[in-house]
């Protein structure tokens, strides 16, 4: 009886080994950019805006400027903030946490927006009385107010407005009119 010498199994053995290693390998790196391309989840919703009609009402006349057309306050953090009688309403000056350092946000007629100028928009109303905390001032649908270091003025006509805070300066709604972008099967007039 002839014997053959072991060692071509061995190899067979050793180069099976490989073959199983390259391939599993070959499988986990294949299997790595499905997780790392991921989707980040999404950021988390902004908080409510405070109930700015909550606040309690500053008698509208103390505070006209432009001959009776606008109606102008100061925040506590200097921001010069202005209700036109055409329903414009908006805020200028150094916005805290505002976005891409915007120092200027507007809206009405329509969903404000955050915007960036060179120069303090509303200057020519000139010195402007302060709002105090924890109150309000409203003309027709809109109506703005400061409390504890929260700038909010919202549009009852659009139901939008944006929340000016040091936490994260935001617009109500996410920039949305939620009466003509309605989620599918909703309806704005029944509850």
């Amino acid at each position: 009886m002839l014997r053959v010498p072991a060692a071509p199994l061995r190899v067979w053995t050793v180069l099976n080994r490989v073959l199983i290693g390259v391939v599993g390998s070959a499988t986990a790196l294949i299997g790595v950019p499905g997780i790392a391309a991921a989707q980040p989840p999404e950021p988390a919703p902004a908080p409510p805006p405070p109930n700015v009609n909550s606040l309690a009402p500053v008698k509208l006349s103390e505070y006209a400027v432009m001959d009776g057309h606008w109606y102008a306050f100061r925040t506590p953090d200097g921001l010069t903030c202005v209700l036109q009688r055409n329903g414009g309403y908006g805020c200028s000056g150094a916005i805290p946490a505002a976005p891409n350092g915007a120092n200027f946000v507007s809206g009405g007629p329509g969903v404000p927006q955050f915007s960036a100028t060179t120069a303090d928009v509303f200057a020519s109303v000139g010195e402007v009385k302060p709002l105090p905390a924890g109150s309000r001032i409203s003309y027709q649908t809109v109506s703005c107010g400061s409390e504890g270091g929260v700038t909010t003025c919202s549009d009852s006509r659009n139901q939008s407005g944006f929340v000016l805070t040091p936490a994260g300066s935001h617009i109500i709604n996410g920039g949305k009119d939620p009466l003509l972008d309605r989620p599918e099967g909703t309806n704005p007039f029944f509850n």
